[in-house]
């Protein structure tokens, strides 16, 4: 992430990746030369603690090993650090308009917007449509201006972008916008439907 603020140091078949804090210790480790490693930037988004075997025998864990010896065990912590990822996602995927969410990890997977007076029955049924789907939907119904409707959808980066509005309903016709593209095109209420589902 070229946004990272960590740098880290990896082999090239990119099997071995070491925090630069640490890299002596690592290569050390590891049995690997620090001249065979590049250096990339990376943002953290998690942690590894290994804590060795000092806590489980200070608690007393052990478990049998295939000798029926008694061992303790070997503890970690592994932790990940959700709004990292977050931040991580919007600062790999924004464009100049704002966040451009994966549709993997959306809040929404589309952003219906509602236009004008007499397409509300149509934006209602499409919405509960889409909601027995299984898709996740925010639905634009307030009473602002198109424009200000779709530089909202655009900075929020909801994945796709469903327009209906009485000159489209005139047409039996929907638009779609996919935010990652940008280009909107006028499809039927089944290709809408096929597209989605």
């Amino acid at each position: 992430c070229e946004a990272g603020e960590d740098t880290l140091y990896v082999n090239a078949d990119q099997t071995v990746a070491v925090n630069e804090e640490v890299l002596d210790d690592a290569a050390n480790e590891l049995g690997i030369n620090k001249e065979d490693l590049q250096p990339v930037v990376s943002a953290e988004v998690g942690n590894i603690f290994k804590f060795g075997t000092e806590k489980s025998e200070l608690m007393g864990i052990y478990y049998t090993d295939q000798d029926g010896k008694q061992q303790p065990i070997y503890l970690a912590s592994y932790g990940i650090g959700i709004t990292r990822v977050m931040g991580v996602i919007v600062e790999k995927f924004a464009d100049d308009k704002g966040i451009v969410w994966p549709e993997a990890v959306a809040p929404y997977r589309v952003y219906l917007v509602q236009i004008g007076q007499e397409s509300t029955e149509q934006a209602d049924a499409l919405y509960r449509e889409l909601q027995d789907m299984g898709i996740e939907v925010l639905y634009d119904d307030r009473d602002e201006r198109p424009g200000r409707k779709f530089a909202d959808a655009e900075l929020m980066g909801i994945p796709y972008r469903v327009t209906v509005s009485d000159r489209l309903i005139k047409e039996n016709t929907f638009e779609f916008t996919p935010r990652a593209i940008g280009e909107t095109e006028l499809l039927t209420r089944e290709e809408l439907l096929a597209k989605l589902g």
